[in-house]
């Protein structure tokens, strides 16, 4: 017996229901679920997405049994309809729409008035009467199903359209005759014809198939293929094909179509939000062509079926719970569901929704917080643009740091500081950033790089910031010494106005209006609520008080990473760290390390003053030291005259620190290894600044973190020297701190010997973004040139720097945490890399028991939402367990 593949629904009872969306797809599973409620919905069938896996499976044939199946479904609803499939007396005429799992607004096919042909015509016009309708309706057919099934470009048939608007005086389709009508379903026979060489199809049966496959297939469409990566959709689901008898909203001034919300899903009030037209079909709504009324306006036209939607509406939200998307259309009075399915909101919107229904009794406080994607919140956090501006797009990058920003282009860290004390608004324009770009990337309103990934330099530090970043834009040709970048023929030229909008990778031309975001009563209402579910910590990696402070505004609970080596670019400090490089011998760097002391210690005073109560993990220097030196000649010589050294000592200095692979060079605890007066004046800052706040009656909780361990004499020698800097301090200095000394796992090593580790390390940070380099063999500011091929081609099922690669190395990462948890029961364990602001990689870090996720500031709120969700999914889990 073949299986089945066909689900019926008509006549008040379906064969499927609101649950099976991952076999009827969530316009089938929709459709099915209204008809058991008994609201009007035009009976139809469901074709399984099982059978569109299968119709791949086997190269474009359908599974044994489906197509019976189809004609046997065909047959119920010409009986319950009274009509006959191609017959020509009584047509029964039926749309096919694609519907997947998860809706994909406007991304697969959808072809209406199947089953006309010129014998059925007749019958049409016979049974309605109505000879403009059926010559409407059928060079609607004749346009979807040559530009969807048969991929002519559907402006070809626009353009005659348009030509017999101009011929006739007419102002709107609708002001078409049915004369023009007829003489322009010839226009469009004859244009299918010299564009495929053969008649349109006159088989109702073949139309029906030939559509079918077109749904199937627009599964593998680019556009489809384009949503599902960007919005994390698996390429497997397959897409349901819903069949279903033809109602017309374009028979008369009493009939029209139309889509609604059953609250309005950019605020997220309750009132029901919608638009229709009248004598008109659903792709009117859609196309624009002509301006839809307010769907209140229905009540003046059509007041009996108004006032049924308002019951129906009513009745679906309070089934579901939920905000919905409903379509619908009206017949000669008469109304007609044709779609619901949860909809679509803003952040703002989608807060409001789950606060008042919480209020209003349809839901409890889980199911709100389950129903927010953490993802979501960031439109609540950042400016936006303005979605009614036009925008001329030039290039596409990635989306590295969200946000939008307008500003002149500037191509140097010293222009964007120079520029924006006078107090212009720039974008900075790099190939790439490095640290020593941080004076110019914070005074920047956002930034562009040509080069670089999702966790580039760029990137990494424009999230701390809180700064629009656009990463890795390869359509960029800049010229830094001339100051412009060019795009194809485009020609941006420094103070030039440009646009990026970091939340989705574009770049534009000129200024583009942006929207603020409105932090409103709701978003604490509901971080109040994610909180009484949450019980793993989320920390901030936060290098400044004032990204603390935005930090701990935002729920961060301490902070997981302060990244020493950013405050050594500050201000006059730079000056003091080159001249520690140069010194020859350990005296001389002594000396400038004297220097750099006092202001390290302002900084961590800073922060722990911010941060009062809380825990503040500090990292010690990780990067190589020739970062800190400038490379052109020209800032060689400048660097020369402002030291008094002699240029050629400088040269020689810079290559002589010069790597060829800095990544795996002379960093981290390497460098804290062979110049111990570096981490020592690093260690005695950090313990002074704590002791003196101590005073103050600030409640400091530092703990030290030493990086790039990948042996257990490593950080064995680093404890020593770190513990006893510490309480040679705290002798001095007659106040007692408590403190902790831990490590950073970012190599592969370190993860394998996490137990000889723990004997010297009290807490663990994964530092996923080095670890994933060093697991995969990548280099993070590299893979931008291959990354996104791997994505797309599924070589790589995601970037592995924007969600953790569980399979490798999060397997690194448990056995590090288990290893090292058997040395030491107590060890507190966390992550630190940009992965701790990824919702699936912070439900990852749950799962293998972190203590806590550590992200940039305005990452902070996503990270809380995304640990809650994690234990209440664990929850539902175990309690789904316990059941069984």
């Amino acid at each position: 017996m073949a299986k089945k593949y066909v689900y019926y629904f008509g006549g008040g009872k379906a064969e499927g229901n609101g649950q099976m969306k991952d076999l009827l797809g969530g316009k089938g599973a929709g459709l099915a679920e209204m008809t058991n409620l008994g609201i009007p919905v035009p009976p139809g069938f469901t074709i399984t997405t099982e059978a569109c896996n299968e119709y791949f499976k086997n190269g474009g044939k359908y599974p044994d049994g489906l197509w019976e199946q189809v004609l046997e479904n065909l047959k119920k609803i010409e009986k319950e309809m009274n009509l006959k499939f191609g017959d020509p007396e009584r047509p029964l005429l039926v749309s096919v729409r694609s519907g997947a799992k998860f809706s994909m607004p406007g991304m697969m096919d959808t072809v209406l008035n199947l089953g006309l042909t010129d014998k059925t015509l007749q019958g049409l016009i016979k049974m309605t009467n109505n000879e403009r309708f059926a010559y409407d309706a059928y060079r609607r057919f004749i346009t979807m199903f040559s530009s969807i099934v048969m991929g002519i470009d559907r402006m070809k048939f626009e353009e005659l359209l348009e030509k017999k608007k101009e011929e006739v005086g007419a102002r709107y389709d609708s002001d078409l005759s049915a004369e023009d009508l007829k003489e322009l379903v010839e226009e469009y026979k004859k244009l299918y014809r010299k564009e495929i060489r053969q008649p349109f199809p006159d088989d109702p049966y073949e139309q029906l198939r030939m559509a079918i496959n077109a749904v199937f297939n627009s599964w593998n469409g680019e556009r489809a293929k384009t949503y599902r990566r960007l919005h994390g959709i698996p390429d497997d689901l397959g897409t349901a094909v819903n069949v279903c008898t033809m109602v017309f909203g374009n028979m008369g001034d009493n009939s029209g179509t139309g889509v609604a919300f059953t609250r309005d899903p950019s605020t997220g009030e309750k009132k029901f939000y919608g638009e229709c037209l009248m004598n008109a079909q659903g792709e009117d709504v859609v196309a624009g062509i002509r301006t839809p009324l307010p769907v209140e306006k229905l009540k003046e036209k059509v007041p009996e079926a108004y006032e049924e939607l308002m019951e129906i509406y009513k009745k679906l939200e309070n089934h579901y719970r939920d905000m919905l998307d409903i379509e619908f259309t009206i017949q000669e009075g008469k109304l007609y569901m044709l779609q619901t399915r949860v909809g679509k909101r803003t952040a703002r919107a989608a807060l409001k929704i789950a606060i008042d229904m919480v209020n209003e009794g349809l839901i409890d406080k889980k199911t709100a917080v389950m129903r927010v994607d953490p993802e979501q919140l960031d439109q609540l956090l950042h400016p936006m643009i303005d979605p009614k501006a036009k925008a001329k797009k030039i290039a596409k990058g990635l989306p590295a740091s969200p946000g939008a920003a307008v500003g002149k282009a500037v191509f140097t860290a010293a222009d964007a500081e120079k520029w924006a004390q006078k107090g212009e608004k720039v974008i900075l324009v790099r190939l790439e950033t490095s640290p020593e770009d941080i004076g110019g990337m914070h005074a920047a309103q956002g930034i562009l790089t040509a080069r670089g990934g999702m966790t580039s330099h760029a990137a990494v530090v424009a999230r701390g910031m809180g700064k629009p970043c656009v990463a890795g834009c390869g359509d960029l040709n800049i010229n830094e010494k001339k100051k412009f970048f060019t795009v194809k023929d485009i020609k941006v030229k420094e103070g030039d106005y440009i646009t990026i909008d970091g939340s989705t990778g574009d770049v534009m031309l000129g200024q583009v209006s942006l929207v603020q975001p409105q932090m409103t009563g709701d978003f604490a209402t509901f971080m109040q609520w994610v909180d009484e579910f949450r019980d793993m910590g989320v920390r901030t990696n936060a290098d400044t008080p004032k990204d603390s402070k935005v930090a701990r505004k935002f729920g961060a609970e301490g902070i997981g990473l302060c990244r020493t080596e950013h405050m050594f670019f500050e201000g006059e400090r730079i000056k003091a760290v080159r001249e520690m490089i140069l010194s020859d011998d350990v005296e001389a760097r002594k000396k400038a390390l004297k220097k750099i002391l006092p202001m390290q210690k302002k900084d961590f005073r800073g922060i722990f003053r911010a941060m009062d109560g809380l825990p503040v993990t500090i990292r010690l220097l990780d990067p190589p030291l020739h970062e800190f030196l400038p490379h052109s000649e020209k800032e060689l010589r400048e660097l020369s005259k402002e030291m008094n050294v002699p240029l050629k000592i400088l040269k020689e200095r810079n290559q002589a620190l010069h790597e060829f692979n800095p990544m795996l060079g002379h960093r981290g605890c390497r460098l804290g290894l062979t110049y111990p007066e570096i981490y020592e004046m690093q260690v005695r800052a950090i313990m002074e600044a704590a002791c003196e706040v101590k005073k103050r009656g600030i409640d400091v909780k530092p703990e030290i973190m030493i990086p790039l361990v990948g042996h257990v004499n490593e950080i064995r020698m680093m404890y020593e020297l770190v513990d006893r800097t510490a309480r040679d301090v705290i002798k001095r200095k007659k106040v007692d701190v408590d403190y902790l000394i831990g490590t950073m796992i970012e190599l592969p090593r370190a993860a394998i010997t996490a137990d000889e580790i723990a004997r010297y390390a009290q807490f663990f940070s994964f530092g996923t973004n080095d670890l994933t380099q060093t697991t995969f063999g990548l280099s993070r500011d590299d893979a931008g040139k291959f990354l996104p091929f791997y994505v797309e081609n599924k070589i790589y099922p995601e970037d592995p720097f924007v969600s953790i690669d569980t399979n490798g190395v999060g397997e690194l990462v448990k056995i590090g945490i288990e290893r090292g948890r058997k040395t030491r029961p107590e060890l507190k364990v966390g992550i630190c890399g940009e992965h701790g602001g990824d919702p699936k990689s912070v439900e990852f870090c749950y799962n293998v028991g972190m203590d806590y996720v550590s992200c940039s500031p305005f990452r902070v709120p996503i990270a809380r939402l995304a640990a809650a969700q994690a234990a209440l999914r664990k929850q539902m889990g175990d309690m789904s367990k316990s059941t069984v």
